[in-house]
C-alpha cells in the first residue's frame, strides 16, 4: 500500500463575479490555479502564504466544501471530486478539519457533549450509552475533563474552545484533518500548548495534517514538509528544515526574512516588496510573482515557470533555476 494518503493534482478553483439583473459573469476570480501536491500517512504538510492567496479554498476544495472548477483530489487511493453526495459521505468521517475562529465554529446552543458526539452518532460510529464513553476519553485526549461536557462554549476561554474543535474533528477517526489557520485567532503561549497537542495526537493516532498558516515560524515548528504559495500557485516545495535554511524562490526569501529572529544580537536583512500582490481577477502573465520580484528577468513577464526539482526533495518554480539547468 502507497504511504501517500492524499494527492492534489492540478486543482483549480475559479469564483464567477456576477452584475446586473440578469447575473451576468462579469469576470472570475482566479483563487486557485492549478496546484499540485502530496500528503503521506502521519505527516505534516504546511501550506503557508498571504492573505488572499488561496490557502484557503485549497484546503476547502480538498474536503469538497468548495466544489473545485477541475483537477483531481485523490484520497486514499479514491478520486473524490467524481463522488455524489452518498458516496461522500461515507468518505467524510475520513476527512476532518478545524477551523480558524473556534468560537463561531462551535453551536452555542449545544454543550459539548454534543458537539463533540453529533459526527459519531450521525455517521453511526457510536449507539447510545458509548458516545458518552467516547466523548469523555476524546475531551481527556485533547486536555479536558468529563465534566466540561455539559458545559456550552462561551463558558471556555479560546484555546479550550480549539480542544473542543481538536476532540470533534478526532471524533470520528479520521486520517486526515485540516488545519485551518487553526491558532492564529489564539494568544501566542496558548498557540505553543495547541501545536504541541497537535503534535502528540499525530505521534499517538498516526493523523496526517494539511497546516495552514501565514505564519511562516509557526509552520516551520510542526510541519514536515512546505509548500509556499503565491497567487494561486504554490511556487516552492520542501522539507520544513530545508526551506529555512534554503529558501530558493525570491518570494519564500522575502516571507523568510519577515520571521522575527529571538536573537537580539542576531540582524536579519529584510526583503521589502515593492507594490501590492496582485487581483486573482486579473493575476499577471507569466510567472505571478514579477510585479514584486527584486530579480524578474524579461522571460518572467512572458513564460510562467514550471515546478522543477532541484534536489532532493526539493521543488521551485522560478526561471532563475530553469534557466541555469
Amino acid at each position: 500500500m502507497s504511504d501517500v494518503i492524499l494527492e492534489v493534482r492540478n486543482l483549480v478553483k475559479y469564483f464567477p463575479v456576477k452584475a446586473g439583473i440578469l447575473q451576468r459573469t462579469i469576470a472570475t476570480v482566479k483563487a486557485v490555479d492549478g496546484v499540485s501536491f502530496q500528503i503521506k500517512r502521519g505527516e505534516t504538510f504546511g501550506l503557508v502564504g498571504e492573505s488572499g492567496c488561496g490557502k484557503t479554498t485549497t484546503g476547502r476544495c480538498i474536503l469538497r466544501l468548495e466544489e473545485p472548477t477541475s483537477g483531481e483530489i485523490i484520497f486514499k487511493g479514491i478520486e473524490i471530486t467524481k463522488l455524489n453526495q452518498k458516496q461522500l459521505k461515507k468518505l467524510r468521517p475520513k476527512m476532518q478539519i478545524v477551523f480558524q475562529d473556534p468560537f463561531s465554529s462551535l453551536n452555542p446552543r449545544l454543550p459539548v457533549k454534543e458537539i463533540v458526539g453529533e459526527a459519531m452518532v450521525y455517521h453511526g460510529l457510536v449507539k447510545g450509552k458509548e458516545a458518552e464513553k467516547k466523548v469523555k476519553e476524546l475531551l481527556e485526549m485533547v486536555g479536558l475533563s468529563a465534566e466540561h461536557m455539559y458545559r456550552y462554549p462561551h463558558e471556555f476561554s479560546g484555546g479550550q474552545r480549539q480542544r473542543i474543535c481538536i476532540a470533534r474533528a478526532l471524533s470520528t477517526q479520521p486520517d486526515l484533518i485540516v488545519c485551518d489557520e487553526a491558532v492564529s485567532a489564539l494568544d501566542v503561549s496558548i498557540q505553543s500548548q495547541i501545536l504541541k497537542l497537535l503534535e502528540n495526537l499525530q505521534a499517538k493516532l498516526g493523523v496526517a495534517y494539511l497546516f495552514i498558516s501565514h505564519a511562516l515560524n509557526v509552520v516551520k515548528y510542526i510541519s514536515h514538509r512546505i509548500g509556499v504559495m503565491y497567487l494561486g500557485k504554490i511556487v516552492e516545495v520542501a522539507e520544513s528544515e530545508e526551506l529555512y535554511l534554503n529558501p530558493l524562490h525570491p518570494y519564500t526569501k522575502a516571507l523568510i526574512s519577515a520571521v522575527p529572529v529571538p536573537d537580539p544580537k542576531v540582524k536579519r536583512q529584510k526583503i521589502i516588496l515593492k507594490g501590492d500582490v496582485p487581483s486573482p481577477l486579473n493575476p499577471p502573465k507569466g510567472c505571478r510573482f514579477v510585479t514584486r520580484c527584486p530579480q524578474a528577468m524579461s522571460i518572467c513577464a512572458e513564460i510562467e515557470p514550471q515546478m522543477l526539482e532541484v534536489s532532493s526533495n526539493h521543488s521551485v518554480a522560478c526561471h532563475l533555476f530553469q534557466k541555469q539547468l
